[in-house]
C-alpha cells in the first residue's frame, strides 16, 4: 500500500499559449544545440544564461552569448499568422532539453506568450508531448553590430584534423594560458605553453586569403565552435589580431559558405 496526497494540492498546469508557428523538429534541435553552447553558465547574470528568440514572419533567429563568444542561427519556419513579429528570452538549458525531447515528433509547435501577458510563458508541443517554460526577465544585449563587416583575412580549414590538433595542443593550456594560432601561407601553426612549463606545437594545411595573422583563443571555446558548425570545413574570418573572429561552415573547401550560422569568438590577450 502507498499513502496518497490530496489531489487538490497538486498545482494546476499552465495553459499552453496560442501557437506562434511550426518548425521541423530536427532543424529546431540542431539549431538550438548550435546556439546554446555559447550561453552563459553564471546564474548571477541570468540574461546571459538565455537564448534570445526573435521571430520575424518566416524567419526565426536564435542568439546566445556569454560575453566571450556569440552564436547566431537563422532558420525558416511556418508562422501560424501572417506578419507575426515577437521576441522571447528562454533559459538555454530548458530550451535545449525541450528541443532534444521533441525530436521523436516530425514537427514542433512553438508558442510564445505576448509581452502583455502576466506569466510570459513559452510552450513547445509535438505529437502528444507538451512543455511550458517561463521566459527570463531582462533585455538581451544588442549583438548585430558585433558581427564585423570588413574582413581582412579568411582561412579555410578542414574541421576534423583542426579539432584534433586543437585538443592535443590544448593539453598544456589552462584558463589563463591561451592557444596561439599563426595563419601564414598555406599553414596554421598551433602553439601553447612557454618557458620551462610544458609546451606543444603543431601545424596543419589551410587555404589562406589575405594577410597573415597571429591570434590567440581560449581552446575550449574554439573547440565548441568547430564542433557547432557541423560541416567538414570551416571558414574563419578575421578583422585583426585583437578583434573577434567569425567561424562559419563550408561543405566543400571551395564551395559556398553556410550563411545561416555564425560563431563569433573573442581573442585572448
Amino acid at each position: 500500500t502507498l499513502p496518497t496526497l490530496s489531489i487538490n494540492e497538486y498545482p494546476n498546469l499552465p495553459e499552453l499559449p496560442e501557437s506562434t508557428g511550426v518548425i521541423a523538429s530536427d532543424t529546431f534541435a540542431a539549431a538550438v544545440a548550435q546556439v546554446a553552447i555559447a550561453a552563459g553558465r553564471d546564474d548571477s547574470l541570468p540574461t546571459l544564461t538565455g537564448v534570445h528568440v526573435e521571430v520575424n514572419e518566416n524567419t526565426v533567429t536564435l542568439a546566445a552569448t556569454d560575453r566571450y563568444r556569440l552564436a547566431v542561427r537563422e532558420m525558416q519556419w511556418q508562422p501560424s499568422k501572417p506578419g507575426v513579429e515577437t521576441t522571447a528570452l528562454l533559459r538555454a538549458r530548458t530550451l535545449a532539453d525541450a528541443a532534444k525531447s521533441l525530436t521523436t515528433s516530425k514537427e514542433v509547435s512553438l508558442s510564445l506568450g505576448s509581452a502583455a501577458s502576466h506569466d510570459r510563458l513559452a510552450g513547445f508541443a509535438g505529437e502528444g508531448k507538451t512543455m511550458t517554460s517561463r521566459m527570463l526577465d531582462g533585455t538581451f544585449p544588442p549583438y548585430r553590430h558585433l558581427l564585423p563587416q570588413e574582413i581582412t583575412t579568411t582561412a579555410i580549414v578542414e574541421v576534423a584534423p583542426f579539432l584534433d590538433s586543437v585538443r592535443r595542443v590544448a593539453l598544456v593550456t589552462d584558463k589563463t594560458v591561451p592557444l596561439r594560432l599563426e595563419f601564414n601561407g598555406t599553414t596554421v601553426s598551433l602553439e601553447a605553453g612557454a618557458g620551462e612549463e610544458a609546451q606543444a606545437t603543431e601545424a596543419i594545411d589551410i587555404l589562406l586569403n589575405g594577410e597573415p595573422i597571429s591570434i590567440a583563443f581560449n581552446p575550449t571555446f574554439l573547440s565548441d565552435g568547430l564542433q557547432a558548425v557541423g560541416t567538414p570545413f570551416v571558414q574563419i574570418s578575421f578583422t585583426g589580431s585583437n578583434k573577434p573572429a567569425i567561424l562559419m561552415g563550408k561543405n566543400e573547401a571551395t564551395g559556398n559558405v553556410v550563411e545561416n550560422y555564425r560563431y563569433l569568438l573573442m581573442p585572448m590577450r
